[in-house]
Formats: C-alpha cells, sequence, structure tokens
C-alpha cells in the first residue's frame, strides 16, 4: 500500500502505543485523524509536531470510542478512509468479585464495542475503493487469559474473534482485518506494576526485556503495507514469551 494519498484513523493516540503508530505513520505521509478520551491538549500538541515535522494534515479529536455517538461524531466529517487502527483501550487490576457491573461493562465498551462503532462506520468508506485496512490492538492476554484482569482478557479475546470473522466476511471486497497482540509494552498502562513485578516479567520473556511502543508502531505500518492476502491473523508480539 502506498503512503501517498493515504488516510489513517488512529484511536487512543495521546500516548503510549497509540502516539508511537500516529508518529510511524505521519513520517511516511498518512493524513491522520487522532482521537482520546481526555488528553485533548497533549493530543493537540502532538497533532500540531506531527504537521509540522512531517508536513501531514492531522486532525485531533476528544471523542469515547466506546460511545456510538462519539463515533458518529468522528466520522461525521471523514470522506475517505484507508487505514482504521483500532488502539483505544483501558485495563482494570482486581478481583472479578470485587468488581461492579459498571466497571466491567465500561471495560468491554472502550476495548470491544468501540470495534464494532468504528469498523461499522468505517467499511462504507473503504467499499468505495474497494479497499482498506482495518488494524486491532490487541493483547496476548485475549487468547491466554490473565487472572486479576478477566474483563480486560475477555475484552481482547473478543477482539480477536471479532478480527478473525470480520476479515472473513470483508475479504471478496479486499479489506484486510488483522490484530497484533501484545506482550508486555512499555508503557503507562503497566505503570500499576512493582520495580520487582517487571523484574520478573523480564526474567520470564525470552527476550530479556519489555517490548517498546516504535516496535509495535513498526508492525503496525508493515501490516498497513502488507499483501492483501493477509488478513484474519492475530500477530503476537511478545519477545517469545508465549509463544
Amino acid at each position: 500500500m502506498e503512503s501517498f494519498g493515504k488516510s489513517a484513523l488512529i484511536t487512543g493516540a495521546s500516548r503510549g502505543i497509540g502516539k508511537a503508530i500516529a508518529e510511524a505513520f505521519a513520517a511516511e505521509g498518512f493524513r491522520l485523524t487522532l482521537t482520546c478520551s481526555n488528553s485533548i491538549e497533549v493530543l493537540d500538541e502532538l497533532a500540531g509536531h506531527l504537521q509540522t515535522a512531517y508536513g501531514v494534515s492531522c486532525r485531533a479529536l476528544q471523542a469515547d470510542m466506546g460511545s456510538e455517538q462519539d463515533v458518529e461524531r468522528v466520522f461525521a466529517d471523514l470522506r475517505s478512509l484507508d487505514v482504521l487502527v483500532n488502539n483505544a483501550g483501558m485495563a482494570h487490576f482486581g478481583l472479578l468479585s470485587d468488581m461492579t457491573a459498571d466497571q466491567w461493562h465500561r471495560i468491554l465498551a472502550v476495548n470491544l464495542d468501540s470495534c464494532f462503532y468504528t469498523c461499522r462506520a468505517a467499511i462504507p468508506l473503504m467499499l468505495q475503493r474497494h479497499a482498506g485496512r482495518i488494524l486491532n490492538i490487541s493483547s496476548v492476554w485475549g487468547a491466554r487469559g490473565a487472572s486479576m484482569e478477566v474483563a480486560y482478557s475477555a475484552s481482547k479475546g473478543g477482539m480477536n474473534a471479532f478480527t478473525k470473522a470480520l476479515a472473513k466476511e470483508l475479504a471478496p471486497s479486499n479489506i484486510q482485518v488483522n490484530a497484533i497482540a501484545c506482550g508486555v509494552i512499555d508503557t503507562a498502562m503497566n505503570s500499576v506494576l512493582s520495580r520487582e513485578e517487571l523484574e520478573m516479567l523480564r526474567e520470564e520473556i525470552p527476550a530479556g526485556r519489555l517490548g517498546e511502543v516504535r516496535e509495535v508502531a513498526k508492525l503496525a505500518l508493515q501490516l498497513a503495507r502488507s499483501p492483501s492476502y493477509l488478513t484474519g491473523q492475530i500477530i503476537t508480539m511478545d519477545g517469545g514469551w508465549y509463544t
């Protein structure tokens, strides 16, 4: 997929993996629409940086991607879309027995409902050109499950199944759907872990370190350019942890 004239929507782009993906795509000349749920000042600053550094169009929007109305607002002004990156997500650490119904539904809304809302809105735009790429940022816990992260694991497991099923549905229309299942990436989401817990994780990971956001971003860009026959795949990026 050539980058010239291409457009991408990246959700949850104000920090971490989403921010790194935005920079990688901007460096390749993509016109960007970026969203975040809360940190709009941070996202505005990022959009300004990307426009100045790479000479690309970059629009920053505050939107809750777990809200159908907010997603409709994001897509209201989009006339074309070549790549959709569903990166918006949130974690919840704690016993399932202590979790409220509201907390459960919030995790599912942000991590999984958002994929439904964005993909439903993006598909007609991609069908116009009989081409498109959808990339979902998942987790190894979507396949393995994690104690104290039942809701998060369930949401990412749902995202993986969503990815595979939608890929089959859209393959005849030349729209590819894939996911990156991340292992332990060095982001703020993992700041709840103690130094000792992080060191134990490093010892478990064959690569001997946490993943870097720029590595996820590089893979995301590669998938945006990958052969059209590559679809319906959950690509694990975890340093050999659960390979």
